[in-house]
């Protein structure tokens, strides 16, 4: 069995609070027709006037996308009255239009919001972290190694640990939708926290080879 070299080992971390750069809202819209396929844009009414309000306000068309349709009977059997629920999914590029988009679809009298997903640029953020990582173990383990009067000889073992950090929404959907009949619910703003950003989590452990001691 091949024994373990004389090591060192250091840890360092980074931390870094990142913002979301687009959101996509999932929306659930009752109809009173089914209709399938890209034509429920168009032909399912209650669908049409949500789409029409929302590229009135200046939503691309090509941000959103119908997701799916489920139909609801209530004799088993499909009928020509027969409802159906239409899942959509509207992308927003511009987060400060959020409180905007949202009063549209509470103006909605059959539309519900379900979820906001936050996007993040992820990627870029932890790359930055493990950089900065390494960067603080290398300069570390220079320190460390010059006061213990040994010489790094290179890496024996590396573990990098990455995870995000984002507080849990606070959403009621039901805070999101109309009141039958048209009436707006009482608030519906005060359902939901609009948080979006998140802090992304870097650690390293980095067991350094060094001369013996």
């Amino acid at each position: 069995m091949a024994t373990k070299p004389d090591t060192i080992k250091i840890s360092t971390s980074y931390r870094e609070e990142i913002s979301a750069t687009y959101a996509d809202l999932f929306v659930t819209v009752k109809g009173s027709s089914v209709i399938s396929g890209n034509e429920a844009m168009k032909k399912a009414k209650e669908v049409s006037q949500l789409v029409d309000e929302l590229t009135r306000f200046g939503i691309p068309a090509e941000n959103i996308h119908l997701q799916g349709v489920r139909v609801e009977t209530s004799s088993g059997a499909l009928l020509k009255s027969s409802s159906a629920s239409y899942r959509l999914r509207v992308r927003c590029d511009v987060l400060d239009q959020i409180g905007d988009l949202l009063d549209i679809i509470t103006s909605q009298k059959n539309a519900a919001l379900d979820r906001i997903d936050w996007k993040y640029p992820e990627d870029e953020a932890h790359e930055r972290g493990l950089e900065s990582a390494l960067t603080k173990a290398k300069s570390k383990a220079d320190k460390v190694a010059a006061s213990l009067g040994v010489k790094l000889l290179g890496v024996y073992d590396f573990i990098e640990n990455s995870f995000d950090e984002e507080a849990p929404a606070m959403f009621q959907p039901q805070a999101m939708m109309m009141k039958r009949g048209g009436a707006p619910a009482a608030e519906p703003s005060l359902g939901m926290d609009v948080q979006h950003s998140k802090m992304i989590h870097v650690n390293v452990d980095i067991w350094y080879r060094v001369s013996a001691f």
